[in-house]
């Protein structure tokens, strides 16, 4: 059986334009857990160890290197940390089909807001939604004032780098007129 070797999604350095810088973030695990019926109270309680709960829509938490993202109804992505055994949950180990971005910078918000069908401008820290970067789909979470965490599947990563490099050059060449 031949060995797999892990690799990014795209391998590209960063890039920074308009002060914001656009780059792959880190592999980290991803692990998909969807509560059974009736669960989720119990879901909580299971990954209390870790330091987190189930989270409620549209927001995310984190403990150390552990993170929990609202994806959907009855959906969250563990990041960084492998779920307990025993959580009454569909479990589905997800990191090899998404990739990670990081958008972050002054421009930021701006530039998302070429792309992405949501207001940005009241977006605080610990905020998660699932909308679409133009036709992709997309996990889009707040990290900070100026500061984003995008995941879409790996097999659309190049055309949502490409979508962001796009609009940050528009951006940077709009700036340099004023």
């Amino acid at each position: 059986m031949p060995d797999l070797i892990a690799k990014p999604a795209l391998g590209h350095v960063p890039i920074t334009r308009a002060e914001t810088t656009l780059a792959e973030a880190d592999w980290t695990p991803i692990f998909s857990i969807s509560p059974f019926p009736g669960q989720e109270k119990k879901v909580s309680t299971a990954l209390k160890p870790l330091g987190l709960s189930f989270p409620k829509p549209n927001s995310w938490a984190e403990k150390g290197a552990a993170r929990i993202v609202w994806t959907g109804r009855d959906q969250a992505f563990l990041f960084g940390a492998s779920p307990p055994a025993d959580l009454p949950a569909a479990v589905t180990d997800q990191s090899d089909a998404w990739v990670s971005l990081t958008l972050s910078g002054p421009q930021a918000r701006t530039t998302l807001s070429r792309l992405v069908s949501l207001d940005l401008s009241e977006a605080k820290s610990g905020q998660a939604a699932r909308t679409a970067l133009n036709h992709l789909p997309l996990i889009l979470i707040t990290e900070g004032p100026d500061s984003f965490r995008l995941l879409t599947f790996r097999s659309m990563a190049r055309t949502a780098w490409h979508e962001l490099d796009d609009a940050l050059t528009k951006i940077d060449a709009r700036l340099s007129l004023i």
